[in-house]
């Protein structure tokens, strides 16, 4: 996207939110915004109402919030964006539209915006603004350009394998209970089930599987697993499963944790949970820095980095609940931008809690054979795959917007597909 123009939007809490935001083709093209306090509190209530969370909130974000109806979804689109987005900016992007050209907008929202959709913005009831401008955020200028980042470029790296992740089982968690299955039974015939069996075609899905459903509900995919997968070489890494986000009040974004097949017995900085020992932001950011490693006869053996022991490739989807919570941070230290720290250029995570598709049949009563969650994981590998992943981003969403608008039923709702955010670090600024 070197010759599109792009514009860099950032954010900062102080009170009242501050914008700024410039113009990398026209130097001049600068402008500066304020939303007062008062204003940006009344909009950002009204997003949270919307969002899913915790059961029994899931229930409702996909019956009765405003994120379940197109009309009301409208309205809290448009009111995001008569707060969020300011005049000049938006009559910036009016005569670029105008012009047939869709610009980049590189956005660093403030820890208080960290959740807002900006692709859902409504600068007119009838134009959204995905349908004018690509969206990325961009990640942290410390970590991006942090000395020793490791640098993978997807042009060196795509015909790497790809290594999945898919729904692992999570030791000591039956698939009913709060980490279990998030994909449910998979069967040969589901669209990722058919995803897993065209890479396998190419010899590119690790780990290898005869069967595409053996991919799935694994009890071997632990860190240790994972670490070997990713130094035997990797181009993606693609995570379906479950996410531990840690509370925005802690301060401490890098307790995050993601959940792999590790036993209890396995070395980490997350404290288990039952038989089970998640892997947190901070395993993944600092290796066996600080941990008592030992191998068994020689004591204590050479503490490794992050990056050593999981060496990340270019491109990262973590499809989970939150994965991107770290944003929600002021220092955000979480398992996105981990990932950019140990050599992602492009990371897909999720801004708030995923529904399921077992959500959307038994919770909204959408139709048996829908499949909104696997469609959106096959979308977004997709993505991944594509030369231009923020341009394919935005293909896909303006798909998922003509659909919500034309048959207005909740498996189409932005309530999922709206939670995806883009972070890149390609051009970094």
């Amino acid at each position: 996207m070197s010759d599109v123009p792009t514009a860099l939007v950032r954010m900062a809490d102080a009170g009242d939110l501050y914008i700024s935001w410039r113009w990398t083709h026209d130097l001049a093209a600068t402008g500066v915004g304020r939303v007062p306090r008062d204003q940006l509190d009344r909009a950002l209530a009204a997003l949270g109402a919307a969002l899913p969370g915790p059961s029994p909130a899931l229930g409702e974000a996909l019956t009765t919030g405003a994120l379940a109806s197109y009309e009301s979804e409208l309205a809290l689109a448009e009111l995001l964006s008569r707060t969020l987005l300011p005049y000049g900016l938006a009559k910036h992007l009016y005569e670029l539209y105008q012009r047939g050209v869709r610009p980049h907008l590189r956005i660093q929202p403030s820890p208080r915006t960290a959740q807002v959709p900006w692709e859902l913005l409504a600068p007119d009831p009838g134009v959204r603004l995905v349908e004018i401008a690509d969206l990325s955020l961009l990640a942290q200028a410390s970590i991006a350009h942090a000395p020793g980042r490791p640098s993978r470029p997807w042009a060196a790296t795509r015909r790497l394998p790809v290594v999945g992740v898919l729904d692992p089982r999570v030791p000591g968690f039956r698939a009913d209970s709060a980490l279990g299955s998030v994909l449910g039974r998979v069967g040969p015939d589901a669209p990722v089930a058919r995803l897993v069996a065209a890479y396998t075609a190419e010899d590119r899905w690790r780990p290898a599987v005869a069967d595409p459903v053996d991919a799935f509900r694994r009890t071997d995919l632990d860190r240790e697993w994972l670490g070997t997968a990713l130094r035997e070489g990797a181009s993606r890494l693609l995570y379906v499963g479950h996410v531990t986000a840690a509370a925005p009040t802690s301060g401490l974004s890098e307790n995050a944790q993601l959940h792999l097949s590790c036993t209890a017995a396995t070395t980490g900085f997350a404290p288990p949970l039952r038989s089970h020992r998640p892997l947190s932001a901070r395993d993944l950011l600092l290796g066996t820095y600080g941990l008592d490693a030992t191998d068994g006869s020689e004591g204590k053996v050479r503490a490794r980095s992050g990056a050593e022991c999981w060496p990340i490739p270019s491109r990262v989807a973590l499809i989970a609940c939150e994965s991107g919570g770290d944003l929600r941070f002021v220092e955000a230290l979480g398992l996105a931008t981990a990932m950019i720290h140990g050599g992602a250029e492009t990371v897909t995570a999720g801004r708030w809690t995923l529904p399921t598709d077992l959500a959307f049949h038994h919770l909204a009563g959408a139709a048996p054979t829908s499949r909104p969650l696997q469609e959106a994981i096959r979308a977004i590998d997709a993505t991944h795959e594509a030369d231009d992943a923020v341009a394919a981003h935005g293909a896909w969403q303006r798909d998922r917007l003509a659909a919500w608008r034309e048959l207005r039923t909740v498996d189409h709702s932005p309530v999922l597909w709206g939670a995806f955010a883009l972070i890149s670090t390609v051009g970094a600024a």
